[in-house]
């Protein structure tokens, strides 16, 4: 269970000025535990901190580095059921799906912890001509210095972990702002942290209301903002974060191609209904858009209404929940009315549909306007749209009809296909034979378009969060 309170890091230290911000039990609907709320001065002081303490983290070696992300990884072992259950109870997340971020957690610390020891440099030859014949060259990289990190509440451990472990692995001191929503996984890496031998100041982790936020963005004392969360508000932020560099991963309405190849649609289904409502679709590429090839349209959505019906839903401490309550009832009643939308434009209702409360059923559409809301933007909830497709070319069409391009999943067993999809496909990324919801914590991860820019994964984090220096001597 949680604890009655819990503070807030500043500087590496606990500090519990007050108990100011509410965290419920997003099933329940109870108070389950309150956290401190930092105001600007104490956001001010992170910042000053993290400033101060860029040399020192600078000059940590690599082997110490490691040393502290191994620690973690240890510690989150440690305390994976506590971290799950929190999980279950500031999140709604199913309790197995809780268990699986945790397990996504430490992964992502330990290739964060074998990532600190291959940040590498290069000798550069310097006689392409003989005016340098007697230079040499080599560069190498150097952390870019104090962080801001703003994280979401669909994933309160991971996402926080792609930022906070890749920084550490290269030594960039940081502050992070964690969702309101969900907090507690994110002070409970404070928690580690401050167990560890990390230079004073290193690191603050503070919720903040969203005022009291401004200076996560625009403090010119601070060289990269890293946002995930909503494309309104992270574009919004880069237009007033100054010089500073800008890593966005936002949002997106993921499309999944079935074309006629494949042959096992079994497989297909089983694959997609996770794709698209596990933790209740709340997934930035969560399966939103499913094209299937006219042949075989029929019998997949058959197939896919039959075990959307068969999801269990419930109270999320329970082992059999599959789906569980949506972040809040505003978010459910949202997507509601969006579902309602497209019914009264000609959509048809597949099966779900209903709410109760921030129970949302999982919903399958079809015949749905792409004018309409729930086609166009992220629904980030639990309802996926169905339409058929006569050639290939149509579904990469219909794939590519979007503002967003995070992901995109393809079923086919073409092996030419699968390299024309990867050739056309406007997203960061490819799936072959899965759902776009698919990732492993060190590949490369993030969109074009609305979806964002830069990638997070640890070695392409710690990339941004670097800069090349380069170093010439003339032979005397």
């Amino acid at each position: 269970m949680l604890r009655e309170t819990y503070p807030f890091y500043l500087a590496g230290a606990p500090v519990q000025p007050n108990t100011d911000l509410e965290v419920t039990d997003k099933f329940r609907g109870c108070v389950a535990t309150r956290v401190a709320m930092a105001a600007p001065e104490h956001i001010d002081s992170a910042i000053a901190a993290a400033a101060a303490a860029s040399g020192a983290m600078a000059r940590m070696h690599a082997y110490e580095r490691q040393k502290v992300l191994q620690h973690c990884v240890q510690r989150f072992t440690d305390r994976a059921d506590e971290l799950a259950i929190g999980l279950c109870i500031e999140a709604g997340k199913p309790i197995r799906d809780a268990r699986g971020e945790v397990g996504r957690l430490i992964d992502t610390f330990r290739i964060a912890a074998e990532e600190s020891v291959r940040i590498v440099g290069e000798v550069l030859p310097m006689d392409i001509s003989e005016r340098a014949a007697d230079y040499r060259g080599m560069w190498k990289r150097v952390p870019l210095g104090p962080c801001s990190f703003i994280s979401p509440f669909n994933f309160p451990l991971n996402l926080a972990a792609h930022k906070v472990a890749p920084a550490i692995a290269c030594g960039c001191p940081f502050v992070l702002k964690p969702a309101s929503l969900t907090p507690i996984g994110a002070l409970i890496i404070g928690e580690t942290l401050a167990e560890t031998e990390l230079p004073a100041g290193a690191f603050s982790i503070l919720p903040c209301r969203r005022d009291g936020a401004d200076l996560f963005t625009v403090d010119e004392r601070l060289k990269l903002l890293s946002f995930t969360g909503s494309p309104e508000v992270g574009w919004a932020l880069k237009a007033r974060a100054g010089k500073k560099k800008v890593v966005l991963e936002l949002g997106g309405n993921a499309a999944c191609v079935v074309d006629e190849t494949w042959d096992d649609l079994d497989d297909a289904v089983a694959r997609i209904v996770v794709g698209a409502f596990y933790q209740s679709g709340q997934s930035c590429i969560g399966v939103q858009r499913i094209l299937a090839h006219r042949s075989i349209y029929e019998e997949l959505r058959e197939r896919l209404v039959e075990a959307t019906r068969r999801l269990p839903s419930g109270d999320p401490r329970d082992e059999a929940t599959f789906i569980g309550p949506m972040i809040s009832e505003k978010e459910a009643s949202r997507l509601h009315a969006w579902i309602d939308e497209a019914r009264s434009t000609g959509a048809r209702v597949l099966c779900g549909g209903g709410r109760d409360g921030t129970m949302l059923e999982p919903t399958l559409l079809e015949n749905v306007d792409r004018r309409s809301r729930i086609s166009k933007e992220e629904a980030f909830g639990p309802v996926a749209l169905l339409e058929s497709f006569e050639s290939f070319e149509e579904a990469l069409e219909g794939a590519n009809a979007s503002v967003f391009g995070l992901q995109a999943g393809v079923f086919t067993r073409d092996h030419y296909r699968a390299l024309r999809a990867w050739d056309e496909l406007e997203v960061g990324g490819v799936v072959i034979g899965d759902v776009p919801s698919w990732r492993v914590d060190h590949m490369p991860y993030g969109g074009v378009k609305d979806s964002g820019l830069g990638r997070e994964g640890i070695r392409w984090a710690i990339e941004d969060m670097t800069e090349l220096r380069l170093l010439v001597t003339r032979d005397l």
